[in-house]
């Protein structure tokens, strides 16, 4: 597992979300876990990809995250699919829940990671793509990638 600079260390990525989405802005949140979530986490155990932010009642949260039961863990397990509960600053969660509702953007997890030994979930707002966007993308991929193997060949 890659660590990243200033003690922060990656759990999981949703490395879909830039294929469906155009990702805008990005926030920092923390999350409300128990002691069996932590635990999962700390063994590198989270699914991210179906994950999304949910704005309810003036709080966040994040829906579908999935963490494992812990192995170790008694009777006392979490849900693994919980909602869980998002930590954000009053400004923030302000300006989320505006943008969410005025411009119909999603909240979708891009990055599970810890940081300072504390949980924390990189949330951004995104657009969906359209169909024609994601073709266009996956044609772009496609072009770099054949730019590549054409350099190597030659030994560039």
């Amino acid at each position: 597992m890659h660590g990243m600079a200033g003690g922060t260390k990656l759990i999981a990525e949703n490395r879909r979300a830039r294929h469906e989405y155009h990702l805008l802005d990005r926030y920092e949140a923390g999350l409300v876990l128990t002691g069996t979530e932590v635990k999962s986490l700390r063994e590198g155990k989270a699914t991210l990809q179906r994950a999304f932010g949910d704005v309810r009642d003036g709080e966040v949260f994040l829906v579908g995250l999935h963490i494992p039961e812990y192995a170790q863990g008694s009777l006392a397990n979490h849900d693994p699919d919980r909602d869980r509960k998002l930590l954000l600053h009053r400004r923030e969660i302000d300006q989320l829940v505006g943008k969410v509702q005025e411009k119909g953007l999603t909240l979708v997890p891009t990055k599970l990671y810890w940081k300072d030994g504390r949980a924390k979930v990189e949330l951004t707002l995104a657009r969906g793509k359209d169909v024609r966007d994601k073709r266009r993308a996956i044609a772009d991929r496609d072009a770099r990638r054949q730019i590549e193997r054409a350099l190597k060949a030659r030994g560039g």
